[in-house]
């Protein structure tokens, strides 16, 4: 088993690594960034697959990695682990019918509700205590699904035309259109930026740069919030207009 995963504020990760550490202790995980990870996907037979839900459906970014490298699936057996702030209804089954169509023979999901990593929307925030106990409700799932997918039971949340009907009118048939392209409405509040380089440096998609001095973002940004949750003076945001709380599961475990 090898674990594959995108992560923005370290939810994905952390449930990626947690999974296969409890399922073999000798099994890898990969970013989806990393260099190694296509060659880790043609060398297993076993691949855990987590993201972050965004509106009820998949990043940008993970649906470009498994379309832009669609042969890599065929066959494969893939597990999928959607962490979501809120409720995606078939989060892990929305990227089990993009890997279908990629050959791959998508055998069960689970859903983790995570800390939410949108800083800048007060109304998804929640008290720190409150996250530390969603992390350890996820830890206890995970060990759970594990057990399950060991016994050759895989859980199957998020996958049936029930799942498919909730995610579709909870949120992707009014929101899904966010995702289907790169946005460009990330913004930079340049008396706040002091140009370090930061947010530079942790995107994914090199969609932002430094000039004279303040971050520049172009039209590329796959809402990850790694930029906005990790600036130093608070000066990015997306969907809000002022950040709120900055987060990461390094808080929270």
């Amino acid at each position: 088993m090898i674990g594959i995963y995108f992560s923005g504020t370290g939810n994905s990760k952390y449930a990626a690594e947690l999974f296969c550490k409890e399922y073999d202790n000798e099994s890898r995980t990969y970013s989806i960034e990393d260099t190694e990870a296509l060659t880790a996907v043609t060398e297993s037979d076993l691949i855990v697959f987590t993201y972050p839900v965004q509106f009820s459906t998949v990043p940008k970014i993970v649906r470009d990695y498994i379309t832009d490298h669609s042969e890599l699936w065929m066959n494969k057996r893939v597990f999928i682990i959607a962490t979501m702030g809120l409720f995606s209804g078939d989060g892990s089954g929305v990227l089990g019918r993009l890997l279908l169509s990629c050959g791959a023979k998508v055998i069960g999901g689970l859903h983790l509700k995570m800390p939410d990593s949108i800083a800048d929307e007060k109304a998804l925030k929640r008290p720190p205590e409150k996250n530390k106990e969603l992390v350890k409700l996820a830890e206890q799932k995970i060990k759970e699904s594990v057990k399950r997918l060991k016994a050759d039971k895989p859980t199957q949340e998020g996958m049936g035309v029930l799942c498919r009907l909730a995610g579709f009118f909870g949120q992707r048939a009014y929101f899904g259109h966010k995702t289907r392209a790169y946005t460009s409405k990330l913004k930079v509040d340049t008396d706040k930026c002091i140009g370090c380089g930061l947010c530079e440096k942790l995107c994914p998609m090199n969609n932002i740069s430094i000039k004279d001095q303040k971050a520049v973002s172009s039209d590329r940004c796959t809402m990850c919030y790694r930029c906005i949750n990790k600036c130093p003076k608070q000066a990015l945001t997306l969907l809000g207009k002022r950040v709120v709380e900055q987060c990461g599961i390094d808080k929270y475990i």
